[in-house]
């Protein structure tokens, strides 16, 4: 407790507080998406302490060596002008974020931010700033314990290494095995909870052809929320023809819960028997799609899908955690691959056996941590004599290996936000402006990455903290700030930031795909299974007047 309270008590480092004074003003600088003044102060905070910790490091590593130092009056000068010089950008740059902000969120059509509000940056910020630095120094004290303790039996340096070491892999034990690993049994039986509670929004159905009625081999409560929304918001046929001025019939959906059945197998086995019982398999277009970590479906896809074919749709999916995808995405990112291969294998097993001129074309979908699942449920190889038809990926995470390898192999001078692979006949990509035009006809299978440059779900790089990402070079993504600059350490922070709120944007921007960007998506991939007479125009409207919020 004596050198905890010493620590405590220690007076702060000049390097410290130079390099907290850069990181900052550096904080403050915009990033791919929109900060409120809350998430601002956590930002600054959280920078205010990395930018210190390694003031502190770099001292360290000074007086490791035994190089010369100023003398103590020296020392206690340099450190009131550090304070100063904190002092003073602090007040210099809180102002100019405003100004940046708004230009960030007039980008995105969101209103400006009300002026007036830096004092809540500025609280937020401190708190979060010295927690930081109370838990360091608590790790400080460990430290200096373990190494007081060995200096009397090895050289001192030896003793200080083993007590930095016994400090860190304090930190690791408590961090990673105890706050963390409760916090996230915490976070998953409340997400659980959630999941299992009824909606009277969305009753039990009645119809025999619905999954989850007295008919159905899945159980209504057994959907999961997301499961029974998904099933009970099924458009009416009546509905698509409406829209699209044409006949249409009711789309099939199909969705097993995580509470269906009791592994990954079963729970694929199950969904293919209800897809076969209420007639998804005579469908003409059949998607494959995996669901996001909270098992939820984005309905601007389905939708769009479903109305861009009139309804002669059917989609299987399983969920496979409750989680938000961004928290399975840096924890367990190859959660879903599991589930995602066996409702891949169970449905292409049952879809081979059918003749091949009268099945139906089969497709892949995920948004999110369900694109990472679905891009590897399946090896091309393993299909390559009868491959399925296409995929639609939304919003690849940075973690999605083929999508990775195809956007680090693109051709030549295309921008990391947008490639251009090979010659387009195979894999294409997609923004809010369409899909990229190709200099070849499509073959056998189609492949659509959509991705918008400003989804830090796509685009966050651990790399970020010590070099520029190729997506920052010019020309820069329609979404993308051009006050956006590449700072050490400080992007990959504001990355992070920005991957934790990437749902919380307008439409049609970071991380919320828009029913237009769908439905361009779509026709490209299932253009070869189009009616002739297809109005996209008329669809894009229809789709523009639908609720299709997070």
């Amino acid at each position: 407790m004596k050198r905890l309270r010493m620590r405590l008590s220690a007076r702060p480092s000049v390097t410290g507080l130079l390099f907290s004074a850069l990181f900052l003003a550096a904080s403050l600088s915009p990033s791919l998406l929109p900060r409120t003044e809350l998430l601002q102060g956590a930002l600054s905070g959280a920078c205010l302490a990395a930018g210190y910790a390694m003031g502190v490091l770099l001292e360290s590593v000074w007086i490791f060596l035994g190089l010369p130092r100023p003398r103590r009056e020296m020392i206690a000068l340099l450190r009131r002008g550090a304070a100063v010089v904190l002092l003073v950008v602090a007040t210099a740059t809180l102002p100019s974020w405003t100004g940046g902000q708004n230009a960030l969120r007039a980008l995105m059509g969101l209103d400006p931010l009300a002026t007036g509000r830096l004092a809540l940056v500025v609280l937020v910020a401190a708190v979060v700033a010295f927690g930081c630095v109370f838990l360091a120094r608590a790790l400080a004290a460990i430290r200096d314990s373990v190494a007081a303790r060995l200096e009397p039996r090895v050289p001192a340096r030896v003793a200080a290494l083993v007590g930095l070491l016994a400090a860190g892999g304090f930190a690791l034990a408590i961090g990673d095995g105890i706050v963390f690993r409760q916090l996230l049994r915490l976070a998953d039986s409340s997400f659980r909870e959630l999941d299992l509670r009824l909606e009277a929004a969305h009753p039990r159905p009645r119809e025999p052809l619905s999954p989850g009625s007295p008919a159905s081999l899945i159980a209504w409560e057994s959907l999961g929320r997301r499961g029974r929304e998904f099933v009970a918001t099924t458009p009416a046929a009546e509905e698509i023809a409406r829209s699209v001025g044409a006949d249409a019939v009711r789309p099939v959906r199909v969705y097993v819960g995580l509470g269906s059945a009791a592994t990954a197998r079963e729970r694929a086995n199950l969904a293919v028997e209800e897809l076969a019982r209420i007639g998804g398999f005579d469908r003409s277009v059949l998607v494959v799609a995996t669901p996001t970590g909270t098992g939820w479906m984005d309905p601007a896809s389905s939708l769009a899908l479903e109305y861009l074919h009139r309804g002669d749709v059917a989609t299987v999916a399983v969920q496979y955690s409750y989680l938000t995808s961004w928290l399975s995405l840096l924890v367990e990112p190859e959660y879903g691959v599991e589930s995602a291969r066996a409702l891949f294998a169970a449905v292409y097993a049952r879809w081979r056996t059918m003749p091949r001129d009268t099945r139906p074309r089969l497709y892949l979908h995920g948004l999110s941590l369900g694109a990472l699942g679905s891009e590897a449920s399946t090896d091309l190889l393993d299909v390559i004599d009868d491959p399925f038809d296409g995929a639609l990926w939304s919003g690849p995470p940075f973690r999605s290996a083929g999508w990775r390898r195809v956007v680090t192999d693109r051709n030549v001078g295309s921008p990391a936000w947008l490639p251009l692979y090979r010659n387009g006949a195979a894999i294409r990509f997609a923004n809010q402006n369409g899909v990229v035009p190709s200099s070849a006809p499509w073959g056998r299978l189609r492949i659509v990455y959509l991705q918008y440059a400003s989804d830090p779900v796509t685009f966050f790089e651990p790399s970020a903290a010590y070099r520029a990402p190729d997506w920052l070079a010019e020309p820069r993504g329609p979404d993308v700030s051009h006050d956006l600059r590449w700072l050490p350490f400080v992007t990959f922070l504001q990355l992070a930031f920005d991957m934790a709120t990437a749902t919380t944007t307008p439409t049609g921007f970071g991380h919320v795909y828009a029913p237009r960007d769908y439905l361009h998506g779509w026709a490209e991939v299932t253009g070869a299974a189009l009616p002739a007479d297809i109005d996209l125009d008329r669809i894009a409207a229809a789709l523009a007047r639908l609720d299709v919020s997070p």
